[in-house]
Formats: C-alpha cells, structure tokens, sequence
C-alpha cells in the first residue's frame, strides 16, 4: 500500500460544502451535446484532441487511428449527495472542469438493482434484478461492456460487481478484470479468472489494477473501457490507515434529523430509531473512506494526461445510490426520501463537448449512463433503454423510482414506486414482495401514499396526504399524479 502523508485541507471545498450547506447551482446552462458535436468519428477533431495531448506529454502515444473516446466509469457504494469536503480533486476535474449534474438520482435506491441499471439503462422492473439477490437476471447481452465489446473496444472491470454474484464466475464480456468481494482490507478477488486474496487496502488495489489497464493503451490502439467500482464508502466504512483519524468538518445534522413528528410517515419510519449520533458516525466514516477515493481518481487524471488521453476520454462518477444520516430516524439506503436516491453525478468529456465547468440541471438518473457511453461511442443497442443520451438536449420532467420488498418479513419498508419531480414528489407503497430471483408476487393493492412539496418543504417533513380530504386530494393533482405513476410502472 502506498504511503500517503496525513491529509492537509483540500483545495476547492470548504466546510460549509461539508456541513451539506453547499448550494446548487443557478446556472440554468444544459451540459447537453447535440449529435453532430460528438467526437464519435470524427478522426480529424480526435487527430487535434490527440495532438494537443501529445504537446503536453512528449512521451505519449498519440493514438489516431480509432477516434472514438475512451470510457472511464466510476460507480461508488452508497455515496450520498453533500461528501464532496472529501473528494475536492475529484470535484475540481470532473465538475470542475466538466459538467455537474445538480439533479441526479437513481432509479433503484439499492446497490445490484442500481448497478444493472447503469450497465443496461434500464429500469429495475425491465432488466428484473428487483432486489440484491437477483443478480444473475441481468441479461449480460443488454450491458454496455458487450456492446462496446463487440464495437472494438478493450474492457475492464476492478472492483465490485453485482451483489451475489459468485467470485468464482468471470464477468462476462470484460477482457480484463480485478474482481472484488466486498470488503476493505486484504480481500478475495477474481483477477483474470484466478480466485486469490490479495493482501492491501482494496480501494488502493483497484487504483493500481486500473493504471496498468490505462497504461496498456501506449501498445494497443483500441479505445478502451474501465467500469471502476470501489467498496467505498459502503459499510462498514473501514478508512484507510492513513485516514483512519483524519479530522472531518463539524455536522450538526439538518431538520429531518431526526424528525421529532413522524405520525404521518410510513409505519417503519414511524418505528426508526436512528439519532443525529448516528447520523454524524456514519457521515465521518464515509467521509474517511472516501478520501482513498478522492486519490485513486486524481490517479486516473494524471495517467490520462501523462498519456495524452485527457481530451478524449468520457468520465463518468456516480455513486449506485444514497444514504441517510438519521433522516426520519433511517440509517439506511432503499427509501424513497431524498438522501437514498439523489447521487453526486459529474461528467466530463473535453473533445466531445462536456467541459467549462458547467452545471446541468435536468433530471438525469444512472439509466441514462448507458445510452451516454453508447452514444458517445456510436454504438446503436440492440434493445430497448429507458434513459436518454446525455449528449443530447433531451430532458424529463419527472422521473419513476422503485423499490421492492424482498421476503415476507414485517421489518423495513414495503414495495413502493414514486413520481419525483423538481418539484414535488409522489410516493405509493405496495403489497408486493419479491423471491430471491426478483419474481414479484401479492395483490398489488397500495397501502400508504405520502406527497411533498419539495419547493417549501425540501427536507420532506409533512406529507401532504396525512388526512387529507378529497378536495384536498384534487388541488395536488393526486388523481393525475397516481395515473402517470401505474403507467410509468407498467411502461
């Protein structure tokens, strides 16, 4: 592992960004890139992009013969919005420098559902990982990685997979990978079908794994793809030594935590017990963790413009979904209140026009990933996606989040679906369960709604529909609301 001095302040976030007081951006400017500004094919502009790389870095190799970008995918587990204090260079480049998404979400707020959305860009009930078990319904001939493979490109996988899948299976259609199962330190991998433990920090191991992917493009031309996936900041939040008591900004919680009246919340919010102690416990760990994050992408930037690759290489840095700090009395992820599904989600992309530090305030969600990367590679799926390309000037105004109770057990949230907007959000909860194979059963009758307001009440404090009348009902548009959600679910 390398050795790293203890951190000093990092550059370009202060603590108020960390205390969750940084504010979004006014910017209304779209980081959207019509068709015929793409790089995708365009060997002259990819000659220029390569050149200029080539200028700073004297012992590049200047590849020109495939000018289709490289694919850089950074998916983190169980990041939430507000933990940019711990990855400012990180922020600096990819939002930066490229376009941050104020408005981004994903579409399951649970680790495997999420992840096969971002392969797929589609929905959870499409590809059928409902739940964390269900991970080998994800039809691998739908995934970015066989697309791209077949189109040319090298691919790799370092890091986390799927939730479930056995070490010993060989992710299909990635030519190199570093397998990980989940853990921190001195781990079990799969690297290139070999099933080993590996002694070290495992966010380190994937640095490393992933730089000598990187360097291997001085001697072969193709374009190349890396899905990097760290552990961090999942639970139980392990930091690296180095980090392990680092000193992190001062939190004070925010007024959904904990909210004192939950009478009309949902019966396991009602039931929660988690405190503003726990809320600061979890925050400090993650924050830790992600600090081995924040190096391993300022990693990445260095290579990439060693080799003059800075310009045409498409990064992308997600997280699979939130976390709550003691919101409504939750500790978890899989609800559908804000901290579970809205994700930190930067972008940059010099050559094919995702740059100058914008801000781009459509909803987008990590069904749109999929769709951005075939897009920018000019690869046509050969099925259905949900998302839409980022390079486009598509928007939504509204998007469906769903999540799905595995097993009969009484504990935790039941089945739900939920119609976000910018400005109100609209949430059914189901009797509905799942198997272990994502196979859906019971009566689908719903059995709880909640409404906010999220323009004056943005910390989701008083559901609108707590003994609402008819009347009351039909000034919310509730009636509307609950039929654009059955025919999103059903679409």
């Amino acid at each position: 592992m390398s050795q790293q001095a203890t951190p000093q302040p990092r550059p370009g976030v202060d603590d108020r960004a960390a205390a969750g007081d940084l504010a979004p951006g006014d910017d209304p400017a779209r980081g959207g890139l019509s068709r015929r500004g793409f790089i995708a094919g365009t060997a002259a502009a990819a000659s220029l992009g390569a050149l200029a790389g080539a200028a700073n870095a004297p012992n590049a190799v200047a590849r020109a013969r495939d000018a289709r970008p490289n694919v850089l995918l950074i998916v983190t587990d169980d990041q939430p919005k507000r933990t940019e204090w711990a990855i400012p260079r990180t922020v600096d480049w990819l939002a930066g420098r490229g376009v941050r998404y104020t408005n981004g979400h994903v579409t399951t707020p649970l680790c495997s559902p999420s992840r096969s959305s971002v392969l797929s860009g589609r929905y959870a009930h499409h590809h059928g990982v409902r739940n964390n078990q269900a991970s080998y319904q994800l039809d691998q001939s739908t995934t970015i990685q066989r697309h791209l493979a077949e189109a040319g490109y090298r691919t790799g996988l370092f890091g986390k997979f799927l939730n479930a899948w056995q070490l010993a299976d060989n992710p299909p259609h990635f030519e190199e990978f570093a397998l990980l199962s989940p853990g921190y330190v001195d781990a079990r991998w799969n690297v290139n079908g070999a099933v080993q433990q590996l002694p070290g920090y495992t966010t380190t191991i994937i640095r490393e794994e992933t730089l000598r992917f990187i360097e291997r493009s001085t001697s072969d031309d193709r374009p190349w793809f890396a899905y990097v996936t760290p552990y961090a900041p999942h639970g139980p939040n392990t930091p690296e030594p180095d980090y392990a008591e680092v000193p992190v900004p001062a939190w004070n919680g925010r007024p959904s935590v904990p909210e004192e009246d939950r009478s009309d919340k949902p019966p396991y919010i009602q039931n929660a017990t988690g405190t503003l102690a726990d809320g600061r416990r979890i925050r400090r760990n993650q924050l830790r963790t992600l600090l081995s994050v924040d190096d391993t992408v300022e990693a990445f930037r260095q290579k990439l413009a060693e080799l003059g690759q800075l310009e045409n290489t498409l990064v992308i840095y997600i997280a699979d979904n939130g976390f709550s700090w003691g919101d409504h009395g939750w500790t978890k992820k899989s609800v559908p209140y804000r901290q579970a599904h809205e994700v930190p989600f930067y972008a940059s992309w010099p050559a094919g026009g995702l740059g100058g530090g914008r801000r781009d305030d459509r909803i987008v969600a990590n069904i749109d990933i999929a769709p951005t990367v075939l897009d920018a590679a000019g690869v046509v799926p050969d099925h259905e996606q949900d998302g839409i390309s980022l390079l486009s000037d598509r928007s939504r105004d509204h998007l469906l989040v769903e999540w799905w109770k595995q097993g009969d057990g009484a504990a935790g949230p039941r089945t739900w679906a939920s119609y976000v907007a910018k400005d109100r959000q609209y949430t059914e909860y189901y009797a509905l369960t799942t198997n272990a194979d994502g196979e859906v059963s019971g009566g689908g009758e719903v059995t709880f709604r909640e409404y906010y307001d999220l323009v004056n009440d943005q910390h989701q404090l008083t559901n609108a529909l707590h003994q609402a009348d008819e009347e009351d009902e039909a000034n919310l548009g509730i009636a509307e609301l609950a039929a654009q959600l059955a025919a999103d679910r059903a679409g």
